[in-house]
């Protein structure tokens, strides 16, 4: 028998045996994103493209879920890590009907190119909302649970999952495929790589996806200094540039002179699998003496090795896999329940829970009031049913429910013939025949999103701006005008300011396809919200640094000053109807972590809250405030005192110095901080608590 049919050899000798029975040409041929079959050696054809952000995407009707940054406003690994589970099943589901059918066209794979754990930096990049927010340890973990879930714990995987864009990458949009993103070794190691080792040396994730910008110099899918990175971290999975990125090598960042040394120089630093063109040339580069058959053949293993952990060659325990395991109503459920975790409250003078025996009409007024696209955020799948927040509430609430549209989403007239305002008198008209106003107002993927997909050509899908497009910001004006109670619901992957005071604000991400009846159940009370921003919300963009800026100096939560008194919400907040503290914490300290006994009380009603803990170093090379090192969903019932253990590796409290070297400082005072949100003073003011503090000894 061949070895590479032998299933009782490794992965690793059956791909080697595979590869060895290739010519030269049918290597390199492997190495392009639609690699062809070899039928004689029963290697069908295969497409590496495949997506699975927040739900299979782009390949018909699959469970769709809220965006990434919603789910890590839920604060909760096992959430991610079902969601992700889910996703896997569904994408093995699809891919053994479609090969059944010889269908093995591009999304339809098993190589799914997610999670995306870039960080949420700064709050103009469009694409942030494909991330799990600004925070490295957050996302971290969050990203690790994510790939867990999707690559499952057999000897198979069940889906790979690919961390990307490997590293330093958060836009300008406009300028990615040119930009030079400079960060020194301090804020290499504190923010951008610890996200990427962990997903590689923890989560073992299968793949691992170049950015199309250069760092440092070099541009990320042929560089030196990253392909060092992944050897010196043990992966052991295959590298794909990101789409169409190795052509920018000569065409854009001018790092070489033509296409063939462009595939050489990648090749030679790991990149495995062109998503793009580039790798057409490939054997004409072996031909010309700058590509080696040994270069060649590596990669080539690479792929083959990826491709048999996926059990693409064998029998597995997943071919029982089929269309009735997609969209199930276990899976809408599970989507449901990620949805009620993706709101965060940001405001509430009481008006919510609202009380439908107290209120005879509701008006829903906005441009996301009914919109699909408004559930959806980008990469996404297409679901069979979307419930939109109007319909929710119109489902969830038994009296009157009038809706106005008001405006459009950022044009300044909905009809074409119209004039400016078009729907404003209505709106207007609807407040006033309303006890209550519920205005969604907010973005949707075509004002966010990647270079090319978004529709606002002016920013190549960034935002110029944290306001409300302006027919949205005269809406709530003229809306609030009429002085009715009102609900503000934002529907948006990234920071807002809504500019005005209404009775409750909430934040709902794009809260997936079951999304609407996940709002309509926190706006009347049959769950309580739950969800804490993984990003900070700003007042004003120019108060920021520049865009182009990738000096953390400055940015996020960690390193922001309080006297430029821009942040109109932190980092790790959010509102319930409950009323959750933490009492006390009991905290010691072991060889390699620190073991805390946290007690929490809750003096409202049941609801589920995240834990949050912090430390401050007084190390000359800790960040400026504090930083998470530990988060926990924990549910209380009415009156409930709850003790909760935490463990927290030592590694989470290290400090970076200016070399790019990671220490635990163990001459500094530490302070560890235990707490439902993060322990400033804008998070006590806003919350009306202050997190139990306990000094440590590391």
């Amino acid at each position: 028998m061949e070895i590479y049919k032998d299933r009782t050899k490794s992965f690793e000798e059956r791909a080697k045996d595979l590869v060895s029975r290739m010519t030269v040409l049918e290597r390199c041929e492997q190495l392009k994103f639609g690699a062809p079959a070899i039928e004689r050696l029963s290697v069908e054809a295969y497409n590496w493209w495949n997506e699975g952000l927040h739900g299979v995407a782009r390949a018909g009707v699959a469970t769709m879920f809220p965006q990434a940054i919603g789910l890590a406003a839920s604060f909760d690994e096992e959430l991610l890590k079902t969601v992700a589970e889910v996703i896997s099943i569904e994408c093995r589901a699809k891919y053994n009907e479609y090969s059944k059918r010889g269908d093995r066209d591009i999304y339809k794979g098993l190589t799914l190119w997610s999670p995306n754990i870039n960080i949420f930096r700064d709050p103009r990049w469009g694409r942030g909302h494909e991330t799990y927010g600004e925070d490295p340890y957050l996302t971290s973990r969050l990203g690790c649970a994510f790939v867990k879930g999707i690559q499952g714990e057999g000897k198979y995987l069940r889906a790979a999952a690919c961390a990307k864009h490997f590293a330093v990458h958060s836009g300008p949009e406009a300028l990615r495929h040119e930009f030079d993103a400079v960060a020194d070794p301090k804020d290499m190691e504190e923010t951008y790589l610890p996200a990427f080792e962990a997903l590689v040396k923890e989560a073992r994730a299968e793949g691992v996806m170049g950015a199309y910008n250069r760092t440092n110099g070099e541009p990320c899918c042929g560089s030196e200094y990253l392909h060092n990175k992944l050897i010196e971290w043990g992966f052991d999975g295959y590298f794909v540039s990101d789409c169409w990125a190795i052509q920018d090598f000569h065409m854009n960042h001018h790092v070489t002179a033509t296409a063939e040394e462009s595939a050489a120089l990648a090749l030679k630093n790991g990149c495995d699998v062109n998503c793009g063109s580039t790798y057409i040339l490939v054997y004409k580069a072996y031909q010309d003496g700058i590509i080696s058959e040994e270069e060649i053949t590596a990669a080539a293993e690479h792929l083959m090795r990826t491709r048999m952990r996926l059990g693409m060659f064998d029998e597995t325990e997943y071919d029982g896999l089929n269309y009735s395991d997609v969209e199930t109503r276990e899976h809408l459920d599970i989507s449901l329940e990620a949805g009620r975790n993706a709101c965060v409250l940001l405001s509430n003078d009481g008006i919510l829970p609202l009380d439908p025996e107290k209120i005879k009409t509701i008006g829903v007024i906005g441009p996301n009031a009914q919109s699909q696209k408004a559930l959806m955020g980008n990469y996404h799948g297409t679901a069979s049913r979307y419930v939109t927040i109007l319909e929710g509430i119109q489902d969830a609430f038994p009296g009157r429910v009038m809706f106005s549209e008001g405006c459009h989403l950022f044009r300044d007239k909905v009809e074409g013939l119209g004039l400016p305002g078009d729907r404003i008198a209505e709106a207007q008209i609807v407040a006033e025949h309303s006890d209550v106003v519920i205005l969604c107002v907010g973005l949707d993927e075509t004002l966010e999103g990647e270079q090319g997909d978004a529709s606002n050509t002016d920013a190549s899908g960034d935002k110029l701006t944290l306001t409300l497009p302006e027919s949205q910001r005269l809406l709530v004006k003229k809306v609030m005008e009429v002085g009715k109670p009102t609900v503000i619901v934002v529907v948006s992957g990234s920071s807002l300011n809504v500019e005005s005071e209404p009775n409750a604000l909430l934040q709902a991400f794009y809260p997936g396809s079951e999304g609407g009846r996940a709002v309509a159940e926190i706006l009347f009370g049959k769950t309580s919200p739950s969800g804490k921003l993984p990003v900070t919300f700003y007042k004003d963009v120019h108060k920021l640094p520049d865009f182009t800026d990738y000096s953390m100096r400055y940015r996020t939560y960690r390193n922001e000053r309080a006297e430029d008194d821009n942040v109109l919400f932190p980092f790790g907040y959010g509102l319930s109807y409950g009323d959750v503290r933490v009492v006390a914490a009991d905290v010691s300290v072991s060889e390699d972590s620190v073991n805390a006994e946290v007690t929490l009380e809750n003096k409202g009603r049941e609801t589920s809250d995240v834990l949050e803990v912090y430390f401050r170093s007084e190390s000359k090379d800790a960040v400026r405030n504090h930083a998470l090192c530990g988060f926990k969903k924990v549910r209380l019932s009415e009156g409930e005192i709850k003790k909760v253990s935490l463990s927290i590796p030592k590694s989470a409290l290290t400090v970076v110095n200016e070399e790019g070297v990671r220490y635990l400082d163990k001459n500094a005072k530490t302070t560890l901080y235990f707490g439902t949100s993060q322990p400033d003073e804008q998070s006590e003011r806003l919350t009306g608590k202050k997190c139990v503090s306990a000094e440590v000894k590391l």
